[in-house]
């Protein structure tokens, strides 16, 4: 075969962006993201709910693989969906949100659904004409008068494709590049699985060794409780965890920066001041953001993002936030120098902290 005629590799952003990975349905995504990692580490490790841990050991200094620290990066690998409650005699489908999904912009999306056994059924969410409707001119429906069309006949004909109570339904928009944006359905979060995989890569790839044991967890369900972090956090044993999440971009119109504070695409991702968020942490990244000349954000947080399952373990933790537009839509928007920045920000970070700064885990 001539190289002409070898086929044009996807790069692994499109592939693991592109493919689904619905709250408790995430093997798809995590399946690649598990192939390719494995490049880079010494053992990958999957949990019964599949939450991934690759790990590449310390080979630093006289360290023997038991006496090494263990520092953990972390990021999910769900994305929101809807979840089938009913389907009616004439085969429309009723859900509703599993996962933080909009009303709002649902009706004349395009959609997938998932069967239980492993299918994929393209359907749409219906919409009634703006010449025949008046209820809706203003405002947007409620859950439960959203409704998925996928063209066929009655209920039977709908059970027959495979289309069940339970199954789960994505939209079914694709990464692209817009500008000096990647745009796309699931950045919220697994643009940051794209990002603590490039920190493996780089670390491989510049043959860096590091004075502890690291843990890359891409962990599962974060956007119906963090209960993939929370059953994780409770056997790493680490001594510290670095999270990454996303976080608004509030330049944007209809967003309110007295409300949810001035960060813009571009400027650099985001270190979060909150209460489970340690000082420690944040302070050593604005020390390397300095140092580096790497930019950097500030905003506030919440409790509903990963930190809080390291946290509650007794892990002091922080997160390296990636600003996103439009988050929970279909085109969420990461810009690309602040996805760069936040690996380049990791890379820096783990090769800076040392022994000393673990080992000072209860004052930290």
């Amino acid at each position: 075969m001539s190289s002409q005629d070898k086929p044009v590799e996807i790069p692994f952003i499109y592939r693991y962006l592109n493919a689904f990975s619905p709250v408790g349905q995430e093997q798809e995504g995590q399946r690649i993201w598990v192939n390719e990692i494995k490049k880079f580490v010494d053992e990958v490790k999957i949990d019964p709910y599949g939450t991934a841990v690759a790990t590449i050991y310390s080979r630093s200094g006289d360290l023997k693989n038991g006496d090494a620290p263990t520092v953990v990066i972390e990021a999910h690998c769900d994305e929101i969906a809807w979840i089938i409650t009913h389907i009616d005699d004439d085969g429309y489908i009723r859900v509703k949100r599993h996962g933080g999904s909009d009303n709002m912009i649902a009706p004349s999306k395009d959609v997938i659904i998932q069967t239980h056994e492993g299918g994929k059924v393209p359907g749409v969410f219906g919409w009634p004409a703006i010449h025949t409707r008046k209820k809706y001119v203003e405002e947007g429906p409620d859950q439960h008068e959203l409704w998925i069309d996928v063209g066929l006949k009655n209920k039977e004909d709908v059970k027959s494709a495979g289309i069940e109570t339970g199954c789960l339904v994505t939209f079914d928009d694709k990464l692209r590049e817009i500008g000096d944006y990647w745009v796309g359905r699931s950045l919220d979060n697994k643009i940051g699985g794209y990002i603590i995989l490039e920190v493996a890569r780089r670390l491989h790839d510049e043959g860096i060794n590091l004075p502890f044991h690291l843990q890359i967890i891409n962990s599962v369900q974060e956007e119906v409780g963090l209960y993939g972090a929370k059953r994780i956090a409770k056997r790493v044993n680490a001594d510290l965890a670095l999270v990454h999440d996303v976080c608004h971009n509030t330049n944007t119109p209809r967003v309110e920066k007295s409300k949810d504070g001035d960060v813009k695409g571009g400027m650099g991702p985001c270190i979060e001041y909150t209460a489970q968020n340690h000082r420690k942490i944040n302070s050593k990244l604005r020390e390397i953001s300095e140092e580096k000349n790497i930019p950097l954000q500030l905003t506030v947080g919440s409790y509903g993002n990963d930190t809080m399952a390291f946290f509650l373990e007794n892990i002091p933790t922080a997160i390296l936030a990636t600003p996103l537009k439009y988050m929970h839509t279909t085109v969420e928007m990461a810009h690309k120098d602040d996805v760069a920045n936040a690996i380049s920000l990791y890379v820096e970070f783990l090769t800076s902290v040392d022994y000393g700064f673990l080992s000072g885990k209860q004052q930290l």
